[in-house]
């Protein structure tokens, strides 16, 4: 649409909600508008299935991942006129974090669209693992950045998965790492305490293998303390931390798990500066309803950290202004809002990557996939998408379908997160590339998939 066009729709908008003096009416006509930005153009349209959390104990991390993710959809479509003159369409899903509903979404969704699904975010490890088994019929890419099966990095056998950036054995690593530094070496670790407080599902789980591995090598003892879904009982598992005086507490939580495990480590004494979190731990929603007590609590910090920059100020320009935004301006910038609009990004990024190859029209997931194995974000194209300073570069192969995985550390002063200058952590490829490669080649022979000859498939 043009957009002397797209400004008279919106001003007939803003005439017929003061002719009837109703809020509802103007939101009627901004409906109709947004619907009109979403309809597909001549050159056809692409779905991205959207499933999302608005409600429930993790809507407050769920909601602004959602917004950004589908902000930056309505940029790319009112700014450069979707991907290649292909509109972009989408619809989201409620899942409500929960394994069974994401699997209906999954199925719903699947096949809208032209091609059908572009691709799936689950935002949730739990939801991977049950539809990981049907990606092999249903050819549609998994897109699971900073999150999902660490194994599935391999892609020789996990063929659709796609844990872009980051796994939770990288992010364990890191911190372990990063705990080690501060002590002076990995060597001091020995005879320390680690506990780790996590969300006891897969999510949950994931890091366990790495910790219990790092262990082994360097002496420290492992406390596992897992809380029930979602998180809002938590006095008995910090009256361990509080019996057993661990070192340092790893958190791995998310939603309203966070907030609550900060706010008993204030009640319970265990001081915050001796507390981290995994990249999905580390978000405004963790820390303010703590207040105060939040101070000096750190987290990991990938991908995106907390800002705006110049794909913000398009966003603004293309959408917001034009009573477009998904939702309301709060969470605009924040850790969270800008991590949906990377996850975003990089998916149509994928598939501009792939219309190299099939060519400039709907594709796809099988399609797409060759895009998501041939990423090629360098710091060139980082900067001209408008994402400077929020992500570092990732290229991918059919082997490797994670790509560099980067991450600092990030402390909360109260107001906002600040980066930790000079901390730039990554996974040690020597322990982690073992057992990617051992999980993998396990799940293979329970599922007796043969693995993917990459070198035949280039040729």
């Amino acid at each position: 649409m043009k957009q002397g066009a797209k400004r008279a729709v919106l001003a007939v908008s803003v005439a017929v909600a003061a002719v009837f003096g109703s809020t509802a009416a103007l939101a009627q006509a901004k409906k109709a508008e947004a619907k009109k930005m979403e309809a597909p153009s001549k050159g056809g349209e692409q779905f991205f299935p959207v499933l999302s959390y608005r409600t429930g104990a993790y809507a407050p991390n769920g909601v602004p991942f959602a917004n950004g993710f589908v902000d930056y959809l309505k940029l790319v479509n009112a700014r450069d006129g979707g991907i290649n003159g292909i509109k972009i369409t989408w619809e989201e899903c409620e899942t409500g974090y929960a394994t069974d509903r994401g699997v209906e979404c999954y199925e719903r969704l699947k096949g809208k669209g032209p091609t059908g699904a572009t691709a799936f975010h689950p935002l949730s490890t739990g939801i991977t693992f049950a539809v990981t088994d049907k990606s092999f019929v249903d050819k549609i890419p998994i897109i699971t950045f900073g999150y999902g099966r660490a194994d599935s990095v391999d892609g020789t056998v996990f063929g659709w998965n796609f844990p872009l950036g980051g796994t939770y054995w990288d992010a364990a690593d890191m911190l372990v790492q990063h705990i080690g530094k501060k002590e002076g070496g990995l060597d001091k670790l020995k005879g320390k305490k680690i506990a780790l407080v996590y969300h006891d599902s897969p999510y949950g789980k994931e890091p366990i293998a790495l910790l219990q591995e790092r262990a082994k090598m360097h002496g420290y003892e492992l406390l596992l303390l897992p809380v029930t879904h979602p998180g809002v009982e938590q006095k008995a598992t910090w009256l361990q931390v509080r019996q057993q005086r661990p070192d340092y507490v790893f958190l791995w939580g998310w939603g309203v798990m966070n907030s609550t495990s900060i706010k008993e480590a204030v009640a319970t004494g265990y001081p915050r500066e001796k507390m981290y979190g995994v990249w999905w731990s580390g978000a405004e929603p963790d820390v303010t309803p703590a207040g105060d007590g939040a101070k000096g609590y750190s987290a990991l910090v990938f991908l995106a950290p907390a800002g705006t920059g110049a794909v913000h100020k398009d966003i603004v320009k293309y959408v917001h202004d034009k009573g477009q935004g998904t939702g309301n301006k709060e969470g605009f910038g924040e850790v969270l809002y800008n991590r949906g609009m990377v996850g975003a990004m990089m998916t149509v990024e994928a598939v501009k990557r792939a219309q190299i190859k099939h060519g400039k029209k709907p594709l796809k997931g099988e399609e797409v996939r060759w895009g998501l194995e041939n990423m090629a974000l360098d710091n060139a194209a980082i900067k001209r998408l408008g994402f400077e300073g929020f992500m570092t570069p990732i290229s991918t192969s059919c082997v490797d379908h994670r790509g560099d995985s980067v991450a600092g550390i990030h402390t909360w002063d109260g107001k906002r997160w600040v980066i930790e200058k000079g901390t730039t952590l990554v996974a040690d490829s020597t322990i982690i590339k073992p057992m990617i490669r051992a999980s993998a080649e396990k799940y293979a022979a329970e599922k007796k998939l043969v693995k993917r000859d990459c070198a035949k498939e280039a040729g």
